[in-house]
């Protein structure tokens, strides 16, 4: 009877009985990237792909964003510890959180202690922040130390649509000096630019300096020196940067405005002193502004007329 035994090998290994093939690879002229993964079970953190991949943010914000939701509670990220850590340079980590912030993964308050110290809290989202809410929690994203993740595979959600940009809130009206002198404006606007040579975070726009002029122009009416503006909008800065430059400037400009300087009289012209001259018909010395005949002189001759 002829029958068929159930373990041979298929006709496709038996061609290739005592061959030594090497296992097939994918098609190498595939573009696009091929992921390796292996099994992470400590040290990983879940990184939202609405983060990951959002399509206003920028690649600096994203780094930042996933950066800071590995973190701990408690651990510092003001610009100048992440700028000490990464390479970007404190102008480029300000600019990221600040995109975090609009785009509602991030949250920065600034709350006095009991001491009278003021802070700044921050709150990560893993989530973009919704509306109105507050961030009280301070909850960390979810992360997997010491256990593998056993959770059940869940269906493909929809794409979520991307967050809209809120309007941009208008600047505080600055003081306006008395006369707007070009000279005056000028030097405003000298002040204001050189700002960025002592802090890279008031980088300030063009739109924002044209703003911000007068401003600085009624310091100046007021008898204050430049030196003395330059130090009463530096001091002080908070040290996790600001988030917009220009309303902070214009808020010291507005609530630390000097009072006008106190009038002074004009002085009077001071005496013209003459030179000495001597006299032509006497020959004496007496001031006066050319060669002549003294005062004696002059009224003899016209008595004597």
């Amino acid at each position: 009877m002829d029958t068929r035994n159930p373990s041979a090998p298929s006709r496709a290994q038996s061609r290739s009985k005592g061959k030594n093939h090497p296992p097939r690879r994918p098609d190498s002229g595939v573009s696009g990237v091929v992921h390796k993964n292996v099994r992470l079970t400590t040290r990983f953190t879940v990184i939202d792909n609405g983060l990951a991949q959002h399509p206003d943010l920028g690649a600096t914000a994203i780094g930042l964003g996933a950066y800071i939701q590995s973190l701990p509670n408690g651990a510092q990220v003001d610009i100048k510890t992440l700028a000490a850590r990464f390479h970007e340079g404190a102008t480029r980590i300000a600019a990221g959180l600040r995109e975090l912030e609009e785009y509602g993964y991030l949250s920065r308050t600034r709350e006095r202690t009991s001491t009278g110290r003021i802070i700044t809290r921050t709150v990560s989202f893993n989530r973009p922040r919704q509306p109105g809410e507050e961030g009280q929690d301070g909850e960390e994203p979810e992360r997997t130390d010491d256990r593998p993740a056993r959770t059940a595979p869940s269906a493909p959600s929809a794409p979520e649509e991307p967050r809209k940009r809120a309007p941009r809130k208008p600047l505080p009206a600055v003081p306006q000096p008395a006369y707007k002198g070009p000279g005056l404006l000028e030097a405003a606007t000298e002040l204001l630019v050189g700002l960025r040579r002592h802090d890279p975070d008031l980088l300030l726009s063009a739109c924002d300096t044209a703003h911000l002029a007068p401003g600085v122009a009624a310091w100046l009416e007021r008898d204050v020196s430049a030196t003395a503006v330059r130090h009463a909008l530096l001091s002080d800065l908070p040290p996790e940067g600001m988030r917009r430059p220009a309303a902070f400037l214009a808020h010291r400009l507005i609530n630390q405005l000097p009072p006008p300087a106190p009038f002074r009289a004009p002085a009077a012209p001071p005496a013209i002193r003459h030179p000495l001259q001597n006299c032509d018909r006497c020959d004496r010395a007496f001031r006066g502004p050319e060669r002549g005949q003294c005062r004696e002189c002059r009224i003899s001759a016209q008595v004597t007329a």
